[in-house]
């Protein structure tokens, strides 16, 4: 086990791929699946998206209004470097497990955050993961590096 913490920030989904998700109360994670509700739920790599807070806080600072989801994430954390977590890291995210599958993305574009904000933080801070163990995630649960 890892002494890596973080805290979840907040928890978003979209029902459509490509836009802006908005923040929810608590997200169910389900293995095989992902966020359920959400438009990149599936039996694929990139179940989940999670992005560092400090990554939108980067933005904020070159004078962007940005509010959680706006990266078309469903998890943004606060206190861990998601994009230096190798692929294959088990984070106990909330009372779930998920398994880090990628690191960053390729934008495409016809994506309405780039389009929008003109450049995304996902392609370099973002990671995505499957859900190992099923859970639900809310703002304030504990973020933690549980296999390296």
């Amino acid at each position: 086990m890892s002494d890596v913490r973080g805290t979840v920030a907040a928890t978003s989904i979209s029902t459509e791929k490509g836009t802006r998700k908005r923040p929810q109360e608590s997200i169910g994670l389900v293995v095989g699946s992902g966020v359920e509700g959400d438009a990149h739920a599936g039996a694929w790599h990139r179940q989940v998206s999670l992005l560092p807070d400090e990554s939108v806080d980067r933005m904020r600072g070159r004078g962007f209004e940005l509010s959680a989801g706006d990266f078309a994430e469903n998890i943004l954390t606060r206190g861990i470097a998601l994009h230096e977590l190798p692929v294959g890291t088990l984070l106990e995210v909330g009372d779930a497990v998920l398994a880090v599958t990628q690191i960053g993305k390729t934008c495409h574009n016809d994506c309405e955050i780039r389009r929008t904000v003109g450049m995304c933080v996902m392609p370099t801070d973002g990671i995505f993961a499957v859900v190992v163990r099923p859970g639900t995630v809310r703002p304030g649960d504990a973020v933690s590096v549980i296999q390296i």
